[in-house]
């Protein structure tokens, strides 16, 4: 292992391809995720971004969903 690796931050930020990547869906997905306010976005300057923290956020949701449905 780098020492880069020992000492790299996650990013707050990510892109949507990077964001879709993380969750192994497509963009078109995603974009589908963001539109319907399912995953938060945030523009910076002409840039749209997801937070890293709100992909976890999505994913809590769908387990507590996905739970409460096999009960």
């Amino acid at each position: 292992m780098a020492v880069d690796d020992l000492t790299h931050t996650p990013r707050l930020m990510l892109t949507m391809t990077e964001a879709a990547d993380r969750l192994s869906i497509g963009r078109t997905s995603l974009y589908q995720l963001v539109r319907t306010g399912e995953i938060e976005s945030v523009h910076i300057g002409r840039l749209r971004r997801i937070p890293a923290d709100g992909l976890l956020a999505f994913v809590e949701r769908c387990r507590a969903t996905a739970a409460s449905h096999q009960s």
